[in-house]
């Protein structure tokens, strides 16, 4: 391999993965290649990539393990993305997920479904979006057509202080997020089955942070 060759690799591998299983050399590594391009036709942008794996291997075909694209348009007020991903392995239905905002009405949708035989909704939820003084208020209720359950998520923003209340009809939990300086954030959560948790976000600079959480009942 040659070094244009090698540079080639090394930008394209996205991800490496570790292998179930033990293994005396390199052989447990699992890489993977990514590749995208992206195209418009008219008011639509589109964009469309394959992960692939980077194994060594002589059943070519087995290489490819997911093909996805996506579409962007404006309808009216709303911005529209839609996205699908299939499997590279089995072409028979595709996982699809379809976004649309209208910022002007600070509203926005959110829905995933599966296309095969048929065209089936797994889920949905909306976020209205309410601003007041130095707070932010959001309400999100949200369905699960396959199991028939609905929540709702409102969350509340000022200042350093988030409160997140989510609530079914058979459990409830409320959490509570205080940022205690510009490095630290602590977040104690409270069910309504009794359970609670405490997490801690500690930030270590260049966009990292380290999260620790505890949980009393189940030590």
């Amino acid at each position: 391999m040659n070094e244009s060759q090698m540079m080639w690799f090394l930008y394209n591998v996205q991800q490496i993965n570790v292998r179930d299983g033990s293994f005396d050399d390199l052989g447990g590594l699992d890489p993977t290649l990514s590749w995208s391009a992206s195209s418009s036709s008219g008011d639509v942008d589109l964009e469309y990539g394959v992960e692939a794996s980077a194994r060594p291997t002589a059943d070519i075909a087995s290489l490819p393990r997911k093909i996805w694209g996506t579409a962007k348009t404006t309808v009216g007020d709303w911005g529209v993305t839609a996205r699908a991903d299939l499997d590279a392995q089995d072409l028979s239905s595709a996982d699809i997920e379809v976004d649309a905002n209208n910022a002007d009405a600070d509203l926005s949708v959110h829905l995933e479904a599966n296309a095969g035989d048929s065209f089936s909704v797994n889920k949905i939820e909306a976020t209205k979006g309410i601003d007041s003084d130095d707070s932010r208020i959001t309400v999100t209720p949200r369905y699960d057509l396959n199991t028939e359950e609905a929540d709702v998520v409102v969350a509340y923003a000022s200042g350093d202080t988030d409160i997140e209340v989510t609530a079914s009809r058979d459990a409830q939990s409320i959490k509570i997020s205080q940022q205690i300086d510009d490095e630290n954030r602590v977040s104690p959560t409270l069910a309504s089955s009794g359970d609670i948790s405490v997490e801690w976000e500690r930030k270590l600079g260049d966009d990292s942070s380290l999260t620790t959480t505890l949980t009393p009942n189940d030590s």
